[in-house]
């Protein structure tokens, strides 16, 4: 269906919302009661949940009948700001689309002169600030949609950095951008890590998915644990359900990737089958790390994708062997990641 075509739908609609947007509601039940929400409708098929009150991350998402995301047990869960101890990030995993670690810790819990930090920091229970939507405008020839949000991680007298978010798209279009600018709003250099955790589940990944990268991975100490299936494939293809996955079994690649000229990595991953797939682009400058992880434990069944600044070592970790980043006082980073669903030949043709 061709919108930026207005030939093909004037005099035929009384509203912009009758193709797609932007609805925002709260949850009424279960363990995400009272939690904002934002419904994305692309009007291309593509369909996404936005939670406002988990740092404007995305929950469900779905291209026409095609569930893309992975959801845990849990599922939409309210945010509880003093899970930041040990490994209790794990009790609110919602899984999702893309669940955001950080903004000072990605990776295991950890302690240092400089504090405790618990598993994946504490972004992703932090509530937004809802500073703007914007809708599509079919009447006034504008197809573009946003939603903006804030994020503060703040302590007083302590590290205070401040994260903008912006979700857009194009009705027509099954892509979502994601554009997030951090500032360091206190008056010490404050240390920042972030890991985009994308996380996709069945059907869009079965057995046989290929997974698509390029670069070269890092060794790293347990390496040896790596199941059999990976040993042979190599972080390419997607496993069936296995045994050693249940509990916490896992494989996890540390990829240095590979950018286009224009500075673009992609990834992604493509199910030949049902001819639909996944593709990930985001700048190597901003993120020169990918992380690949597999779970494919029994009714856990899920991998990600996770562009990142740094591999999920732990804020003391990454001190210590001084790739640690140090925002200064007033100054910022920009990411940007775009989604995009792919169907047909272009997910054949995707390498």
């Amino acid at each position: 269906m061709n919108l930026s075509d207005p030939s093909n739908w004037k005099d035929k609609l009384s509203n912009s919302q009758q193709l797609g947007g932007i609805e925002t509601s709260v949850l009424d039940n279960g363990a995400g009661r009272g939690v904002r929400i934002a419904w994305i409708n692309t009007g291309s098929g593509l369909r996404y949940k936005v939670i406002l009150d988990r740092g404007l991350d995305i929950l469900d998402c779905f291209y026409n009948a095609s569930s893309l995301a992975w959801i845990s047990h849990s599922g939409t869960v309210g945010p509880q700001p003093f899970s930041n101890k040990g490994i209790d990030w794990l009790r609110t995993f919602g899984g999702g689309l893309l669940t955001t670690c950080g903004l000072s810790n990605a990776g295991p819990p950890n302690a240092d002169e400089n504090g405790e930090r618990g598993l994946h920091g504490n972004f992703s229970n932090i509530p937004g600030e809802l500073v703007s939507i914007k809708q599509p405008d079919l009447f006034q020839n504008d197809l573009t949609f946003e939603i903006v949000g804030r994020v503060k991680e703040t302590t007083t007298f302590g590290p205070s950095l401040e994260l903008t978010r912006k979700i857009s798209g194009m009705l027509g279009s099954a892509s979502i951008k994601v554009s997030d600018t951090i500032v360091n709003k206190g008056n010490t250099p404050a240390p920042h890590m972030i890991l985009y955790h994308i996380n996709c589940g069945w059907p869009l990944i079965d057995q046989e998915t290929r997974i698509v990268w390029d670069g070269q991975i890092v060794p790293k100490e347990n390496d040896i644990n790596n199941t059999e299936f990976n040993k042979k494939h190599r972080f390419k293809v997607c496993a069936p359900p296995l045994e050693e996955h249940n509990g916490f079994g896992e494989d996890v690649a540390f990829i240095d990737p590979k950018p286009d000229d224009l500075d673009q990595v992609v990834c992604g991953y493509a199910n030949d089958d049902l001819q639909l797939g996944l593709k990930i682009s985001f700048s190597k400058t901003q993120m020169p790390w990918l992380i690949h992880w597999q779970h494919w434990g029994k009714n856990e069944y899920v991998t990600a994708l996770e562009p990142a600044t740094n591999p999920p070592i732990g804020q003391a970790a990454a001190r210590k062997n001084n790739t640690l980043i140090m925002i200064p006082p007033g100054e910022s980073k920009n990411y940007e990641l775009k989604l995009e669903v792919i169907t047909g030949k272009d997910v054949l043709d995707f390498k």
